[in-house]
């Protein structure tokens, strides 16, 4: 007698597919030898607070424009430590989004073997900056699948919010949205 099995493909839900994200980061910070969060705290560490998910903040399709700006293409971002790291600005990044129209320039950082990552570092402030979010910002990284995307429900705090051990890059001035971005992580 031959067994018919049906599989029932679940497909998660936007949402769904980024609280899991949360909690798989929630678990890392609770129990990584790598988490942020200082080894003495990690056993009381309840997880980051978030902004609700919203699928409105999934910005795509977004086209890397050339940085025309006045600064320099490489320059030297400062870090929360007071160093310098090597990074280019890789272009402009145009969009819409709920709070209005915005433009954050991607950036490239220098490895710690002097190499340039490919990948897209997007550090912004905006409206919530320095009350319910990190007064030096959050970031994004910039997903690219042929076109870019600014997922600002995956933003997140820099490592030195938990432990100023950490070196972090502060975002440039020119990042900063004049609106409210609530997606992502915030502080309470």
């Amino acid at each position: 007698m031959a067994h018919e099995h049906h599989e029932h493909q679940h497909t998660l839900t936007y949402e769904d597919a980024v609280r899991a994200h949360r909690a798989d980061k929630d678990e890392f910070f609770r129990t990584s030898h790598g988490s942020p969060v200082p080894p003495a705290e990690r056993a009381i560490f309840e997880g980051l607070p978030y902004f609700d998910a919203d699928e409105a903040w999934v910005i795509d399709d977004l086209h890397l424009e050339p940085y025309e700006g006045d600064e320099p293409v490489s320059f030297q971002i400062p870090t929360t430590d007071g160093r310098l790291r090597d990074a280019e600005r890789a272009g402009l990044l145009r969009f819409h989004a709920p709070g209005g129209d915005g433009v954050l320039t991607a950036y490239r950082l220098a490895r710690s073997d002097g190499t340039v990552d490919e990948s897209l570092f997007v550090p912004f402030l905006d409206a919530t900056t320095g009350t319910e979010t990190y007064g030096a910002g959050r970031y994004i990284e910039a997903e690219d699948d042929g076109t870019w995307t600014l997922d600002f429900n995956l933003a997140y705090h820099p490592s030195c919010v938990y432990d100023p051990k950490f070196s972090c890059p502060l975002t440039p001035a020119e990042n900063r949205l004049p609106f409210r971005v609530e997606a992502g992580e915030k502080l309470a």
